[in-house]
């Protein structure tokens, strides 16, 4: 529908939707430049606190996956009229304990009655203008690290359903409400001195962005399609899940998203004799507040997969960027 619309040429915009980027950037000054997101949702758990740290952590994600630090953020509210607003005032306060840690203000919101719950924040971030860091740019040989395990969209439809475990749901909950701040940071430090080919700038991290509601494949997919000629490579038995994944995907807990990821993005993926079905369907599972994908040189990714485990991040190497244009995207064992 964007693409309908009249176009608009504002020279200070940096990153608009035009790349399916994660948020927008725009230049204020030769050393300042705003991130902007938004995002809300309904609830995905029981609660309420719970369910607003998840969302406040979901909206902060795309201020990191550009490289940008989040500074303010606006609520967004939508709430039963003749509910009880305790519920309401635990959203609001699990929600803002994420927003603390992140070093984020919470400066105003906007509610509206509504005959189902919806929250979550409009955040506004600052970067580098020469360090934004775009879905597109992976370079042939770069490797692809993930920072979370994948697995919450079909959990959290279990927990819907009353069926998941209370294992499955502590292990999807501690994801949801993990900020990619640390890894984030992690990822714009300097390189240490003694790593190959080090530099001042940071890690050649060429491209990133971070895991939601299109899943592995589809937020891959936009990379790929964002860089110039490349393909990918990824590997199943290196792609860490979430404890429970795979059984609710055997017990077709399967949301709604997932299958539109699929239909929509399968075209593009060739699968290698021996992928599991199972394993095949987690791969489009809608995130939320998911990890980060990472395409970094490959001289660099051991170094930064080490300082990212050495900062308490379990990262990844789940594959790499190829030459090759077809298949978009091989799935290897």
């Amino acid at each position: 529908m964007l693409g309908k619309l009249a176009r608009q040429h504002d020279p200070n915009v940096l990153v608009g939707f035009e790349g399916a980027d994660d948020a927008g950037v725009y230049q204020l000054a030769p050393d300042m430049a705003l991130v902007q997101t938004v995002d809300f949702f309904t609830p995905i758990v029981d609660d309420p606190y719970t369910f607003g740290q998840i969302a406040a952590t979901n909206s902060l994600s795309d201020i990191y996956a550009m490289g940008g630090q989040p500074r303010t953020a606006l609520a967004l509210v939508c709430f039963p009229e003749k509910a009880d607003l305790d519920i309401l005032e635990r959203i609001l306060a699990g929600g803002l304990s994420k927003m603390i840690e992140a070093g984020c203000t919470v400066i105003g919101g906007h509610s509206i009655r509504d005959d189902e719950t919806k929250f979550g924040y409009s955040v506004t971030g600052l970067v580098d203008p020469k360090r934004v860091l775009k879905n597109g740019g992976a370079q042939t040989g770069d490797r692809l690290l993930l920072t979370k395990a994948l697995g919450t969209g079909v959990i959290s439809t279990a927990i819907k359903k009353g069926v998941a475990k209370q294992s499955w749901i502590d292990a999807a909950v501690t994801s949801m409400t993990t900020l990619n701040k640390t890894a984030a940071e992690v990822i714009t430090s300097s390189c240490p001195q003694d790593a190959p080919r080090a530099t001042k700038e940071g890690f050649p991290v060429h491209a990133l962005t971070d895991i939601t509601g299109f899943g592995l494949v589809g937020h891959l997919r936009e990379m790929l399609l964002g860089s110039d000629s490349v393909s990918a490579e990824i590997h199943t038995e290196q792609i860490p899940l979430l404890a429970g994944a795979l059984d609710c995907v055997r017990a077709a807990h399967i949301p709604a998203g997932l299958n539109a990821n699929r239909q929509f993005a399968e075209c593009v993926v060739n699968y290698e004799a021996g992928v599991s079905e199972e394993v095949r369907t987690i791969l489009f599972d809608p995130q939320t507040a998911g990890g980060l994908l990472i395409a970094v040189a490959s001289g660099h990714a051991g170094d930064l997969t080490t300082a990212l485990r050495n900062a308490g991040i379990a990262a990844v190497e789940i594959g790499e960027i190829c030459s090759t244009c077809h298949p978009l995207i091989s799935v290897k064992r």
